[in-house]
């Protein structure tokens, strides 16, 4: 079973990577976004074929999204006015799952779209192209600018100061320290005896009953924090299908 977002690169020359937008019910297609490709738009495509893909070692379940929009929160108020434009229609054309996937539906509803808010046809055909490509989130239509920061560098804990983005279950999460990590490599570490298919959701879920079950809400690392660690810990990648 594959979730919305997963993101699937292959290993072969040229490279190629696919974001997956929407998944069947049934869980027989899925419709996807080719990542390195110019100009792309949604594509349907079995699930047993991605499924084979892996198993064959063809590609790879990405543990971190390379392609992810980043959280921001100093914003200029013109870019979050951008955004809100952006997003108020790409919004309402994802109420029609998965009829937006569908490119004759798409062209109608885009045209409506555009007469409505009184934008062109190819400013709303970027902002889902956007939207897909950098990981269904608000943010993902945020327009870019200089970011702020150090890109790749470990941050320290202080004390009584969060690190991240804010949570989004409330409450926050704790920050991650060296004990922390340790657990969460045994997790991974532990996963694979029960299931020979590496499972990320699993591991996760096996690790809250057996370390954090009724704990406070802010003790319990949240499941972003865990797949960061682990693949920042182990420095590669894993074969997963999530079951």
């Amino acid at each position: 079973m594959f979730f919305p977002n997963d993101v699937i690169e292959y290993t072969e020359a040229p490279m190629r990577a696919v974001r997956i937008l929407w998944g069947d019910p049934t869980q027989e297609f899925a419709y996807v976004f080719d990542l390195h490709t110019i100009n792309a738009w949604p594509r349907q495509i079995g699930v047993r074929s991605l499924a084979a893909d892996l198993q064959a070692r063809r590609a790879r379940l990405l543990l971190t999204d390379p392609f992810l929009a980043p959280s921001r929160q100093d914003v200029p108020d013109h870019h979050r006015q951008r955004q809100t434009r952006a997003w108020d229609v790409v919004r309402a054309l994802h109420e029609h799952l998965p009829n937006v996937f569908l490119r004759g539906w798409r062209a109608k509803a885009v045209a409506e779209q555009a007469r409505r808010k009184g934008m062109s046809r190819a400013s709303i055909m970027r902002y889902l192209q956007r939207y897909w490509a950098r990981g269904q989130t608000p943010d993902a239509l945020l327009p870019d600018y200089a970011n702020s920061g150090a890109p790749g560098r470990m941050r320290s804990a202080s004390a009584g100061i969060k690190r991240g983005r804010p949570s989004t279950h409330g409450g926050g999460a704790p920050n991650v320290d060296a004990a922390l990590r340790a657990i969460f490599q045994a997790a991974v570490g532990n996963q694979p005896a029960a299931d020979p298919i590496f499972s990320r959701r699993a591991a996760y879920r096996a690790m809250l009953a057996e370390h954090f079950s009724g704990c406070d809400r802010t003790a319990i690392p949240s499941y972003g924090q865990f797949i960061y660690w682990i693949e920042r810990d182990s420095r590669g990648t894993v074969q997963d299908v999530v079951r």
